[in-house]
This record gives structure tokens, C-alpha cells and sequence, in this order.
């Protein structure tokens, strides 16, 4: 594999990511001089990520396309929500480059508020967008994605394309099988999630691959006041919730 100024590249002479030289199968000669070190880098980004962030108790992550143009109803639409997020008293977290990570951290920038950007290191790269009170910037997906759960009380799903329904199902499966608390999952644009909507109930609830509760863990709205809305009314029943395990315990 050839290295040009210090970045190695494959054969097409595209730069390789860390993610892609973790995940490539290892040579004999080369295991103990690769990924046996590569440890401790991920330790690093994952005490770094902590440390940067813990102070965030009232998170909500904003997904969506990064190819969403500015004048686009949907980078209008995050931009208002991640504002409206801010003034009901939450940190907006996206992945820091453009389009709807854009208008996220924009809004909540513009707000005043607390807007974090969780970078990745892509072989394009991928250029932070300059709406952010914080920027980390992480070379594996698996470590950044630990950070949108970790921090997060709410996840908001814009429109977007693989990345997007990445995370949302990562959400998903996380909430179904009980490791992380029940937080809401909020699509946006009831007509381009409706779709995969309809075949979720159709197909997977049709053949028992998932149980009537399951459709619970989503909502679906137009609106970002609901979005809004959505995230409060959980946040209220989950102190709510505290509050009564911390009387049964004191009783």
C-alpha cells in the first residue's frame, strides 16, 4: 500500500481511513505492528470524546443528508427545530459537516446555545461546518456513534440516504433490546419517511419480525414545534419515572 505525504493510499489512489484499515483483513507480518496498536488510538478517541463532552446531560442529535442544499424546505426545517431545541434548554449534536448537520448546528448557533459538531474522517474529506460551539472530530464511525447515543436524549431523523438510516436503526435496535433508556426517535417529513413507514407495518409487523410495541418507538411529524414537543413530554416522564424509583428506594 503507497504512502503520499504521510497519508497511505490503496491502489485507486484514494486516501484510507482508519475505519478501513481496522476493518481490512491482517497480513501475518503486519498484525502486531497494526492492529494490535491501533487499541490504543480508539481508547484515545473514546476518552477524548468523553472528556469533551460531559458536561452534555440534555442532548439531542439531529441526523440527515449531508447533500441537503440551503435553500432545500428540510435545511430550513432542522435549522428551526435545532433553535427551538435550544430555547426549550437542550444541546443540539450533528456530525459537523454540511447540509442538515449544517442547519442543526446552524440553528442552535444562532440561538445561543450549545451546538456540537462529531466529525469523521472520510477518504473525501469532509470539511466541518462552521456552526459549532464544539467540534471533535473522530477517525472510527463505531467511537463517534457511541457519542450520538451516549449524549443524546432525543434522536431527530431528517431526510437522508445509507448514514441516516444507519443511525436511526442503530437507535432502534439499541432501544428494542433494553440497552440504552426508551428516548424518542423522530422522523421528519411524514411523506418521505411515510414509505418505509408503510413497510415496516406491512412487512415486518405483517411476518412477526417485530412486535406491535415496537412500532411505538417511532414518531412521525411535519411540525418542529411537535419535534419539540415530542422530546419534552419524554424528558418530563422520565423525571417523572426518577422520581418514583427514588421514593420506592428512600420508602
Amino acid at each position: 500500500m503507497a504512502k503520499t505525504k504521510g497519508k497511505e493510499k490503496n491502489r485507486a489512489g484514494a486516501r484510507v481511513t482508519q475505519d478501513e484499515q481496522l476493518l481490512e483483513s491482517p497480513r501475518l507480518d503486519e498484525f502486531t505492528h497494526t492492529d494490535t496498536w491501533r487499541v490504543f488510538r480508539i481508547m484515545g478517541e473514546f476518552v477524548e470524546g468523553f472528556d469533551e463532552l460531559a458536561t452534555v446531560t440534555r442532548g439531542v442529535s439531529i441526523f440527515g443528508s449531508a447533500r441537503t442544499p440551503r435553500d432545500s424546505e428540510y435545511y430550513r426545517a432542522a435549522q428551526e427545530t435545532a433553535g427551538l431545541l435550544v430555547r426549550a434548554g437542550f444541546a443540539v449534536i450533528t456530525g459537523g459537516g454540511p447540509g442538515i448537520m449544517e442547519a442543526a448546528n446552524r440553528g442552535a448557533f444562532e440561538a445561543r446555545g450549545v451546538s456540537i459538531g462529531c466529525n469523521i474522517e472520510l477518504p473525501m474529506e469532509q470539511k466541518p461546518n462552521a456552526y459549532q460551539t464544539r467540534s471533535l472530530k473522530f477517525n472510527y464511525f463505531f467511537v463517534r456513534k457511541t457519542m450520538f447515543v451516549k449524549y443524546s436524549t432525543a434522536f431527530v431523523i431528517f431526510p437522508g440516504g445509507y448514514g441516516t438510516l444507519d443511525e436511526l436503526f442503530e437507535a432502534l435496535t439499541l432501544i428494542q433490546t433494553h440497552k440504552i433508556k426508551n428516548f424518542p426517535v423522530v422522523l421528519f417529513s411524514t411523506s418521505y419517511w411515510g414509505g418505509l413507514i408503510d413497510w415496516i407495518k406491512g412487512v415486518l409487523l405483517t411476518q412477526k419480525a417485530i412486535a406491535d410495541a415496537d412500532l411505538l418507538l417511532l414518531h412521525c411529524t411535519d411540525s418542529p414545534a411537535e419535534v419539540v414537543e415530542i422530546v419534552v413530554r419524554s424528558q418530563d416522564a422520565l423525571r417523572r419515572m426518577d422520581g418514583e424509583v427514588s421514593s420506592d428506594i428512600s420508602g
